[in-house]
């Protein structure tokens, strides 16, 4: 995955916009804030092999945690509580601080203001002050990426699978990807968070929190190009490991 968000990526189009905190990223800032999210969950110690539990909240922070994870070869898992067996770090919003108690030597960071215990990081402050230096950590495709109901998907099973959706929806510049579905389905991360990106496309989080019917994410142009064409589409998580391997094979 870290092919997808390298240096040369780097514009002035959209890659980002979530309507409900009025934010936007270029492609520019995206990748660059990716870079800086890696290196704050390494500040926490997070390695690659780790698990990073990311809350599915529809906003930049869990997106961007998501590709800074991957390019540190962790594999994020986004939930709402903590199994038996505790993430190395966990991204959550500031209101949910007090869910979290982490055993020592996990670490938690919250998002949406500055936390109230001293040993919890705020995540915004610690990421705007980060180096944005690509990762030294070499990654590949057979890696682990994504953990969601008990089944671990690889960095190539998730670009392959991206790369079908945009293939099937026709995305490319200058279309938006809409996502309504929870990020918890691995379905919804890889045909919103993953498959625009991949080709130069806008993730989108609406304002309105209803999940699509018959489908986790919808393509729509860009209004500037006044094509209104929209279409629902998802992709099944069987599916996503029987997709054949992305060309490259590396992250």
């Amino acid at each position: 995955m870290g092919a997808v968000v390298a240096r040369e990526r780097r514009t002035d189009g959209d890659a980002l916009r979530a309507a409900a905190p009025g934010r936007s990223y270029s492609y520019r800032d995206f990748i660059t804030t990716s870079y800086k999210a890696g290196n704050v969950l390494r500040y926490l110690g997070v390695r690659p092999g780790d698990e990073v539990l990311v809350v599915p909240d529809a906003l930049p922070e869990p997106v961007l945690a998501f590709y800074g994870a991957a390019q540190l070869g962790a594999v994020t898992r986004f939930a709402e509580t903590v199994t038996d067996d505790p993430p190395r770090a966990v991204l959550a919003p500031v209101d949910r601080e007090s869910e979290f108690d982490l055993p020592p030597g996990h670490r938690l960071a919250v998002h949406g203001g500055p936390p109230d215990d001293p040993a919890t990081t705020h995540w915004e402050a610690e990421v705007w002050s980060e180096n944005p230096a690509v990762h030294p950590v070499d990654v590949a495709g057979s890696d682990p990426a994504l953990v969601a109901d008990d089944r671990t998907y690889t960095h190539a099973e998730l670009l392959s699978g991206a790369a079908r959706v945009a293939a099937d929806a026709d995305l490319g510049p200058g279309d938006e990807m809409v996502v309504r579905g929870s990020l918890a389905d691995p379905e919804v991360v890889v045909a919103g968070l993953l498959a625009p990106i991949l080709v130069g496309a806008t993730i989108v989080f609406p304002a309105e929190s209803t999940e699509a019917t018959g489908g986790y994410a919808s393509k729509e142009a860009a209004a500037d190009t006044g094509d209104s064409h929209r279409t629902d589409h998802t992709v099944t998580a069987t599916e996503i490991v029987e997709s054949a391997p992305f060309e490259g094979g590396e992250n």
